[in-house]
């Protein structure tokens, strides 16, 4: 149920942070940067501030999304 979850919110958090950083990509990319970035800023998010909890995640899941996408974009390109 967990992975479900995840992949949920990494869908949502990809397609925002791929708005806000205005990066055209299509759902697989943008689901898959999402549950990534929801990967990293939740464990760091947590990590980091002792949050715990769904908007904790959520928040954690755009951050780390978007760290990503600078990442991508950064590095790689």
């Amino acid at each position: 149920m967990q992975f479900v979850l995840l992949i949920i919110i990494g869908a949502a958090a990809g397609f925002i942070a791929t708005r806000a950083m205005k990066l055209d990509t299509g759902l697989l990319q943008t689901i898959a940067i999402g549950v990534f970035g929801a990967i990293i800023g939740s464990v760091v998010l947590r990590f980091l501030v002792g949050l715990a909890g769904m908007a904790a995640g959520f928040v954690g899941a755009v951050l780390g999304a978007v760290l990503l996408i600078w990442l991508w974009q950064t590095f790689v390109k």
